[in-house]
């Protein structure tokens, strides 16, 4: 540190010298002082010692104070000695300052302030004087040693306190102003006792030295635990530091025309355009915040000062039109005068900041990348789901993954079959498993929510619970689960069937007990604001569903498609998984067609209902893709059904044999790894007739819609494809299939595509290549990420993805938010060859990455046409879409 490079550099700023502008240099507080002095705004005179300073000082300490920085406070003081006419420490006439914390980022409440300075046994006699009014000088006396003495010597805050609550129990008030002069001399002298007792050394008489050591103080207060917290969890980065401001203290405790308060120009929690705050008379500023007394709301200011109030709406009105956002609003009144201490950008609920921000964009106030830009991802996952009361207290019994968002509450039953019945009782359920199968998908619908011992994020409850919207922990394993038994363990204690139970899908957490929840709340304002997200972005947002309900939901949110309809998902209803099986169980082609026929009537009828919904927008059909053996009964359950057939006298040999029949089909078809084994393309090359039913329902449904006036979009999607030579075959196959119903339904033409899911490497790979005969890409990352990174999903959320996460191995988990480097790559790559070879292709991505900010600003830089998620993260997407063309989202 040299002296020369220091005194070139400045680092104390009078308010004149600022500027919102300055807010890096001089913190936001010191900022928004100086830009309402600059537009002729009622703001005491003071400086600011920059956020440099901090930082220098955090490197130099002491050293920095004597060579350059103590000279410039001073120089200032002197100045502002000049300008209010008053004297430092004198003993007429005194100045007294406040001394405020300031960061460039907002921090409410994180650091540190310290009123009243400069007041010692001399100085509170002459503001007596000065003021005729000695009790005001005694008090705000002892205000000054309570707050010095908490913030500068680290001392504990309720030694003072009790003090000044046995004087107010001594002389039968409730109130500080309650107390007249003579105890507040006697609470003064004791508060200076207790000082010199606790720090060993008398309390700073000295101004100079009381102003030194604040100006320290505020600088450490950057490096306090609660500060480097709150930072921690807002994402804000430690290098900032913090500005001090130093302003001549104005009074709100001088009597009944005197006030201070802090308001809202809306309602922070509803948006509603309406003055917002509380005040008090006869008060200084950390009474209102304190709770020492209950302050008044705004709407009765005017009752008491109505010429401050009539000012305080003209600035409020003037502040907000200037700084175009809800601003939260210090001031105070002293002799009926305001002042303006604070002004700053208003935290809100989600709810208000999409009600202002769509009102301030209907009032012209700001444009619409504006409005977008004031609600993030994370408010509108607030608005979609209840949400657990940020203000009820409760403990966490266990914690699992947060696999679907949102919070619930119900009676714990460990069935599917009995959660159902329940749920059509009325009561509300969480429904509790080890683990869930696609046979228990009515007992997840029926409940409110899911929790799982075992899966990872993308494991069957994970996936339904998304797609329903529904709030699930799922993979919490140190939750045992007994659901034959009814109950459920967690270290020493226990729930049983029919207790209450709360789960947080958010965040992942298990509690014992209900805890009140918070509605969510999808309004008319809510609406506008994603329809003007939507004028910003470039980047489509479409949905998965798998039912003309689901294409229903995801339009009424805003879909522009469906990008993935997944069509196994049609054969587990109750009354199709039987023809489904028959067809598995079939020993030659004519049997498997026979049952084929029969599906495909209930297949062309869904494809029906999912085009009318969808009228105009485009459908992405993905044929069968999971392995036959995920249709049929697992083995164990086989075995014990053959087991209670022959201990049964009265069993029928037609069903003893039945179960044997389908046993050895389950076994023929087993596999050591099902996920890189029989399924996708595979089944539809080696089985055509399975797809060449699948593709004749979606053309024919087509087709007969077409014929009524639908306008049908439909685009078939080949799952797992990995080589040039499956995707020609089964183009072909598509195009002969279609093109003999169109010329049977006699139409000119019928417009669809015929695309890849792309889910393995080597489709990455060799993308060119299989755009020779592919229409569309659509990214299929769940399975991406699996084969990229050679992990098994389930396996690796259960076992140790959480603990690389933690110990940063991994900076995400993969199946979360998209794996850049790697998956990311192998996407760009087929991006670029896929669009090399056919310029028009149509890109997508439809695994639940769509649905994650992170991965959406992925997609957006990589010139995808649309991302693709689930009915209930539409809403989300579409935010994120538009704040990816903005650039808030990285």
């Amino acid at each position: 540190m040299t002296e020369a490079g220091n005194k070139r550099k400045r680092f104390v700023f009078h308010f004149t010298e600022g500027s919102a502008e300055k807010r890096d240099l001089l913190g936001g507080k010191g900022a928004n002082l100086a830009e309402m002095l600059r537009i002729g705004l009622p703001v005491p005179p003071g400086f600011t010692i920059s956020t440099e300073a901090c930082l220098e000082y955090l490197k130099h300490g002491e050293q920095l104070l004597e060579e350059v920085l103590w000279d410039e406070i001073r120089g200032a003081m002197t100045e502002l000695q000049k300008e209010t006419g008053k004297t430092f420490g004198g003993k007429t006439n005194p100045l007294l300052v406040s001394v405020r914390s300031g960061a460039a980022v907002s921090m409410p409440g994180m650091m540190d302030t310290i009123l009243n300075l400069g007041l010692n046994a001399d100085s509170v006699k002459a503001l007596g004087a000065e003021s005729g009014d000695e009790r005001f000088a005694l008090d705000s006396y002892r205000r000054f040693i309570q707050m010095f003495s908490n913030v500068v010597l680290g001392m504990d805050g309720s030694v003072f306190e009790n003090v000044l609550r046995q004087v107010k129990k001594d002389l039968k008030v409730s109130y500080d102003f309650e107390i007249p002069a003579s105890s507040w001399r006697g609470v003064i002298s004791r508060y200076l006792k207790i000082v010199e007792q606790e720090t060993g050394t008398p309390f700073p008489d000295d101004p100079w030295v009381q102003l030194r050591k604040s100006v320290e103080a505020v600088f450490l207060s950057w490096k306090n635990p609660r500060a480097i917290t709150y930072r921690r969890i807002n994402k804000i980065p430690d290098d900032l530091g913090t500005a001090v401001n130093v302003m001549t203290m104005v009074f709100g405790n001088l009597g009944d025309d005197c006030g201070t308060g802090v308001c809202f120009t809306r309602n922070p929690s509803t948006g509603e355009k309406k003055l917002y705050g509380e005040f008090l008379l006869n008060a200084q500023g950390e009474d209102v915040v304190a709770g020492i007394r209950t302050p008044n709301p705004i709407e009765e200011f005017g009752a008491k000062l109505p010429e401050a109030d009539r000012e305080l709406h003209r600035i409020a009105d003037l502040l907000e039109k200037h700084y175009k956002d809800v601003q939260d609003i210090e001031f105070t009144v002293e002799r009926g005068k305001l002042y303006m201490l604070q002004t700053r950008n208003a935290k809100r609920t989600a709810r208000a900041a999409v009600k202002s921000a769509v009102e301030m964009y209907n009032e012209g106030l700001i444009d619409a990348p504006t409005a977008v830009s004031r609600v993030t991802p994370d408010q509108v996952e607030q608005l979609l789901h209840k949400q657990i009361d940020p203000g009820a207290s409760f403990d966490i019994a266990a914690k699992g993954l947060p696999a679907s968002p949102g919070a619930a509450v119900g009676i714990a039953i460990f069935d599917a079959d009995e959660a159902e019945k329940v749920a059509q009782s009325g009561q509300p359920v969480i429904l509790v498993r080890p683990e869930t199968t696609p046979d228990d998908i009515h007992g997840l619908y029926a409940a409110q929510g899911v929790l799982t011992s075992r899966g990872g994020m993308t494991s069957h409850a994970a996936v339904v619970a998304r797609g329903l919207g529904k709030p699930c922990v799922s993979g919490c394993e140190s939750v045992v689960i007994d659901a034959a038994g009814g109950v459920m363990t967690v270290g020493d204690k226990t729930l049983k069937k029919g207790e209450v139970l709360t789960i947080d899908g958010s965040k992942g957490h298990v509690i014992f007990g209900e805890v009140p929840l918070v509605q969510p709340s999808f309004t008319d304002d809510f609406r506008e604001l994603l329809d003007i997200a939507d004028t910003v972005s470039t980047l489509d947002v479409w949905a998965n569903a798998d039912t003309p309900d689901d294409a229903k939901r995801a339009r009424s949110f805003g879909a522009k498609g469906i990008g993935l309809c997944r069509t196994e998902h049609m054969f587990m209803a109750t009354e199709r998984l039987p023809v489904m099986q028959e067809m598995i169980l079939a020993r030659d082609r004519q049997s498997r067609v026979k049952a084929l026929d029969r599906l495909k009537v209930m297949q062309k009828e869904d494809f029906r209902g999912i085009f009318k919904a969808m009228d105009g927008l485009p459908v992405t059909i993905r044929l069968l893709d999971p392995p036959l053996h995920e249709f049929l009964p697992k083995e164990h359950e086989l075995r014990n059904t053959i087991s209670s057939i022959r201990a049964d006298s009265e069993a029928s040999s037609e069903d003893l044999a039945h179960a044997e029949a389908v046993l050895a089909r389950v076994l023929s078809l087993q596999e050591n790894n099902p996920m890189l084994g029989f399924r996708g393309c595979r089944l539809g090359l080696v089985y055509p007739e399975i797809y060449e039913m699948q593709i004749a329902a979606i053309i024919e449904a087509a087709c007969e819609l077409k014929k009524e006036g639908i306008d049908v979009k439909p685009d078939i999607m080949m799952p797992l494809v990995g080589t040039r030579e499956e995707m020609k075959r089964l183009l072909a196959m598509v195009q002969d299939i279609a093109g003999r119903i169109i010329a049977q339904q006699g139409l000119d033409d019928l417009h669809y595509l015929v695309g890849t899911m792309i889910e393995v490497p080597r489709a990455a790979l060799v993308a060119g290549e299989i755009a020779e005969f592919a229409e569309f890409f659509s990214f299929g990352t769940n399975d991406l990420t699996q084969t990229t990174f050679g992990y098994s999903r389930d396996d690796a959320e259960g076992k140790f993805l959480a603990q690389y996460v933690n110990d940063g191995v991994l900076p995400d988990n993969p199946f979360h938010v998209l794996d850049r480097e790697g998956v990311g790559r192998l996407m760009t790559l087929a991006v670029a060859e896929g669009r090399q070879k056919r310029p028009e292709l149509q890109i997508g991505i439809c695994g639940e990455h769509g649905g994650n900010p992170q991965s959406i600003v992925f997609c957006h830089k990589l010139g995808l046409n649309y991302v693709s998620c689930s009915p209930f993260r539409v809403p989300v997407a579409r935010l994120s879409a538009a704040h990816s063309k903005l650039g808030l989202l990285d």
